[in-house]
């Protein structure tokens, strides 16, 4: 494996890894009212976009770090939409 391709699967690494925190976080609260949508929309719609081109060129660390990206912002739109429905119930 080339230095290009470890630095491509270690910088698909760290961007995956970049909601992981926040996920725990939000889990473990039960909150999500600090958590903007708009962004999470935008990261949702730029994650659909990258992984259309990563499909189209073949790239794998740009695919695997967008599907988990997709994955866990999708984890914190259903905790925006869940917690806070729990929140305003008490």
């Amino acid at each position: 494996m080339e230095w290009t391709e470890l630095m491509g699967h270690f910088g698909a690494l760290l961007s995956s890894i970049t909601f992981i925190p926040q996920v725990a976080k939000t889990w473990k609260t039960k909150s999500a009212g600090d958590i903007s949508i708009n962004m999470l929309l935008i990261v949702i719609t730029s994650t659909v976009v990258w992984l259309v081109y990563a499909f189209s060129l073949n790239l794998l660390p740009v695919i695997i770090a967008n599907s988990i990206i997709f994955v866990l912002s999708g984890l914190l739109i259903y905790f925006k939409l869940t917690f806070k429905s729990q929140n305003t119930e008490n």
